[in-house]
């Protein structure tokens, strides 16, 4: 199912319409909302560690070092598109500080190696790509650098300030900047080759630098541990926990105030419910071990079957999927990488192409315009809503034919906030059986039957919310496994 932009943000604009709902709690923005719908997206780890065969370079690199010969940025973003990826963040400057740019900040970048004879740009090239593609473009900027001789005073901060400036002005536009949390420690720094530590609270001053992000795009989202827009989800392991919030208030390790690197990051897989900010969960994850390309890691690329389970349980639970599908020496996407993922795309195609819960929709409570059916008409703008005070109704589908189905998708509307705290799924045979039920919904919620069922009535039950309800989608679906 496929939702205009346009339309879902005009839906958002209008959220109190007249006659439904009053919002609940904190709410998304319009670039949030923009975010969610693009729900999978695909992480690039690609540099000088791509060719020495290490995650995290010490800074000292001949930037001569990275040499991909049959580079094709077209190659590449076809294999994440055959994925089902809406969109494709690429690591412009990883931890040992090598730029894929020709930043004029340093001369540790491709303007320095002999690719393309100092005249490459892979930032250019994966952006023009992905927008060619329809692929949204992300950049992600290591606050970290152990090559800078800079690297822990005030200078560097400008330096790095600068940098995001480029990306941000010369490769929009940007759907997504991401910090990473890994910050300080041993380094080369110019030929220092020493250890040098930062206060993370303090040191990037990072409300001046995401003021300056918002100035330059204003509609990219930025992540971190804390956000300001999406948060780390916790954990690499691409899931989030089975009860998930879309709200939540960071933390710091000591209790205070909290920043990229320096944050009670485990409380995220969750989030808090009635947090005071809507900070929705990001779930990262490699579908190799290691972030970057390693030749002896080629029989353990995920299958698709792994990544349908993590799908499962990142935007199933309300979160994003960010999988990393690392190039290799080459330049392009492996061959067993690429199958994987254009298997994976195959199977939510298959699976998400047709809604068969379609019928005659009757609903225990219902307001005018937001009326039950609006649940499988194919639209996340339009949403079902009971009645105010009415926080635990139930409505019933039934497609007039028994259908088989292993998969039920879930939506609440959530420009109107996050209001479901518990539901329950039931199918009728012989009398209404139970058939699965959780807690938070969000912006989806994908709960998997052991085994498929065969129904001709399914009903929803909402059975904890403390306000009325509103719901975009009961979706019921094949997924043919």
């Amino acid at each position: 199912m496929k939702t205009g932009r346009r339309g879902f943000l005009l839906a958002a604009a209008g959220a109190a319409m007249v006659g439904g709902p009053k919002p609940y709690g904190a709410l998304p923005s319009a670039r949030q909302l923009s975010w969610h719908e693009l729900e999978v997206y695909a992480f690039l780890h690609f540099t000088v560690n791509t060719f020495t065969d290490k995650e995290w370079g010490y800074g000292d690199e001949d930037p001569n070092l990275f040499a991909p010969a049959a580079f094709d940025a077209d190659a590449i973003v076809s294999a994440l598109e055959a994925g089902g990826m809406r969109g494709v963040i690429l690591t412009c400057k990883h931890h040992d500080g090598f730029c894929l740019w020709p930043t004029r900040t340093t001369r540790h970048s491709v303007r320095s190696s002999r690719w393309r004879d100092g005249k490459g740009d892979v930032v250019k090239e994966v952006s023009e790509a992905a927008r060619r593609r329809g692929l949204k473009f992300g950049v992600y900027l290591s606050p970290w650098d152990r090559n800078s001789a800079l690297y822990g005073g005030p200078e560097y901060v400008k330096m790095y300030r600068e940098q995001l400036r480029e990306l941000l002005t010369e490769y929009g536009p940007v759907y997504e900047i991401w910090h990473d949390g890994a910050n300080g420690g041993d380094g080369y720094y110019g030929g220092a080759r020493e250890k040098r530590t930062i206060d993370k609270r303090t040191y990037y001053d990072w409300p001046a630098t995401w003021e300056m992000a918002r100035k330059l795009a204003p509609g990219a989202v930025i992540f971190s541990d804390v956000g300001p827009d999406v948060r780390w989800v916790g954990n690499e392991k691409g899931f989030a926990n089975e009860t998930c919030w879309a709200t939540y208030d960071p933390v710091g390790e000591d209790g205070g105030a909290a920043a990229p690197g320096y944050s009670r990051y485990k409380e995220a897989a969750t989030g808090h419910r009635n947090g005071k900010h809507w900070l929705p969960p990001e779930c990262d994850v490699s579908i190799r071990p290691g972030w970057f390309f390693h030749e002896r890691e080629n029989v353990r690329v995920k299958s698709a079957a792994e990544l349908w389970d993590l799908y499962s349980k990142s935007v199933g639970r309300g979160a994003s999927f960010l999988l990393n599908v690392p190039p290799d020496r080459r330049g392009l996407i492996h061959e067993r990488d690429a199958a994987s993922l254009e298997e994976f795309g195959a199977r939510m195609k298959r699976t998400f192409g047709k809604n068969l819960a379609e019928g005659k929709v009757k609903a225990s409570s219902e307001r005018r315009g937001f009326e039950a059916r609006n649940l499988v008409d194919g639209s996340r703008s339009t949403y079902w809503s009971s009645a105010d005070g009415v926080n635990t109704p139930e409505v019933v589908v039934d497609m007039g034919r028994e259908v088989r189905f292993d998969v039920v998708r879930l939506r609440e509307y959530i420009p109107l906030g996050q209001r479901v705290e518990g539901f329950a799924l039931d199918y009728w045979k012989d009398g209404w059986q139970p058939l699965a039920g959780g807690t938070s919904v969000g912006a989806c919620r994908v709960v998997r039957l052991g085994e498929a069922v065969a129904a001709r009535r399914v009903r929803l039950r909402v059975t904890q919310s403390p306000v009325c309800v509103a719901l975009s989608e009961l979706g019921l679906y094949w997924s043919g496994a």
